[in-house]
């Protein structure tokens, strides 16, 4: 069975730093894309950022310049590296893969999320 684990999230202060990793286990042929999302309180979850096989990437605007997304393939590992972090980051923080199994399809998996809080 296939499973995507977030680790990272915590309590940092406004201006601080935090790395969010995701681990995908399970059978798996390959991985593309995989990405972070956000959920706020009383907000739709949103995109914060994703990146392909051969490492395309795309941001959310509120985060660019700010937050880097990165992967390691032999590991079907992604990271998200948050700086600058400001009390609007404050979410529960999602992984998300559409991954090839054993079933021989394309399948779109999700985490179940890690906190992140920036106090002010």
């Amino acid at each position: 069975q296939v499973q995507l684990v977030e680790s990272g999230g915590g309590l940092v202060q406004a201006g601080g730093s935090l790395r969010l990793s995701c681990v995908a286990s399970g059978i798996i042929f390959s991985i593309n894309p995989m990405g972070w999302y956000r959920q706020a309180p009383g907000k739709q979850r949103e995109l914060v950022a994703v990146i392909t096989t051969s490492g395309s990437t795309n941001y959310a605007d509120s985060v660019k310049g700010r937050f880097t997304i990165s992967r390691d393939n032999a590991k079907n590992t992604a990271y998200l590296q948050m700086n600058s972090l400001k009390p609007e980051d404050t979410a529960v923080y999602y992984c998300n893969a559409r991954i090839y199994t054993m079933d021989n399809r394309w399948n779109n998996y999700w985490g179940r999320g890690t906190q992140v809080t920036v106090s002010s």
